[in-house]
């Protein structure tokens, strides 16, 4: 499996081919680059490049490799991973292409702004960026992503949302909009202007938006919150997007005899509302594409045990059994990909598997 943060980067320094920029989709603001003007090799360092553009969608092919074996990894703005390590021999170059989504706040909805434009930090095992190539994305297609602390892109190491983690698999094409906020329930999701009131108008006509609120609604009862997700599916299908309702991912409380616990593991709340089993009567009811990520998870973590699902979680550095580390945020959102490919809702091509 794939390792993404810790590691050690070795091999030389890399002189860099040029970046260029093509004309942004919108205005650009005051600081931006003339539009004419190409941003070469000062934008990039062998571990880090800055791109001076407003909001939009970017697609981003970047050439790997140089006089020695490599690995090279990267990621955006607050922690994003864009793309996984992948490994060029020595003296071979290989290409890859990903979209990014850059917007203002570049992480969680209610946090700070953030860098303006686009940061890329070019890690791995032994890092060798070639060339990078940035242009406007007028085609792609985009994922938006409507959660809470488990989803979204966490600001600050060792937490990661699986959908933090979930750009990494997609393909040059396909962006992950992630509007996941902490602490976010479907009452306080709906109410925040900086929420639901700012991701509708930016849905689209056939955009996937993946709805995963569950883990705070602890003091909502089952109308309420049936009410909300049914508001939240209807008001994707009024833009023209396709709901998608995904289940929460399990906690990590262990009974005696191995497996989960049935009330705080599986999303019970104080209420004995289990919204797990609400969210999956809504999706056949309103006819609506379902992801069980409660019971994949739960699968999995049960096959782990006790002690090997401690690293899905951040049990070991926070005594954490409900948000995930880096290397379980990324196994999640493996199984989120995995389900976007059963369900036909992202093209075969536009995926990495593996």
């Amino acid at each position: 499996m794939r390792r993404f943060n810790g590691l050690r980067v070795a091999g030389p320094a890399v002189v860099l081919l040029g970046v260029v920029l093509s004309p942004a989709p919108a205005p650009a603001p005051a600081q931006a680059h003339d539009r004419h003007q190409p941003l070469g090799i000062e934008n990039c360092t062998a571990t880090a490049c800055h791109f001076d553009v407003p909001p939009g969608t970017y697609d981003v092919q970047v050439r790997l490799g140089g006089e020695e074996a490599s690995g090279t990894s990267i990621s955006g703005e607050t922690r994003r991973s864009l793309l996984p390590e992948t490994a060029a021999a020595a003296g071979e170059h290989v290409t890859r292409g990903f979209t990014v989504d850059v917007r203002t706040p570049e992480g969680e909805p209610t946090g700070p702004d953030g860098t303006p434009g686009l940061d890329l930090a070019i890690g791995g095992t032994a890092p060798a960026l070639a060339d990078i190539r940035v242009t406007p994305s007028y085609r792609s297609r985009q994922i938006i992503l409507i959660g809470d602390s488990t989803v979204c892109d966490q600001p600050g190491d060792p937490y990661s949302g699986w959908g933090q983690q979930l750009p990494q698999y997609l393909r040059k094409g396909i962006s992950v909009a992630n509007y996941a906020d902490s602490g976010e329930s479907t009452v306080t999701y709906l109410q925040n202007p900086l929420l639901w009131a700012t991701v509708q108008p930016l849905i689209r006509p056939g955009d996937p938006v993946l709805i995963q609120l569950a883990h705070n609604d602890k003091t909502t009862d089952e109308a309420t919150y049936r009410a909300n997700l049914e508001t939240l599916v209807a008001g994707v299908r009024d833009k023209g997007g396709r709901p998608v309702l995904v289940t929460p991912i399990v906690r990590r409380w262990f009974n005696p005899d191995g497996t989960l616990n049935n009330n705080t593991a599986l999303l019970v709340n104080g209420l004995g509302v289990d919204h797990p089993a609400v969210i999956r009567s809504v999706a056949a009811a309103e006819d609506v594409p379902l992801i069980d990520l409660t019971a994949k998870t739960k699968e999995l973590v049960e096959s782990l045990g006790v002690e090997g699902s401690k690293s899905i979680y951040l049990y070991n550095e926070k005594r954490d059994n409900t948000h995930t580390s880096v290397h379980g945020a990324t196994v999640y959102a493996g199984l989120v990909r995995d389900e976007l490919l059963a369900l036909h809702l992202v093209p075969k091509g536009k995926v990495r598997v593996g």
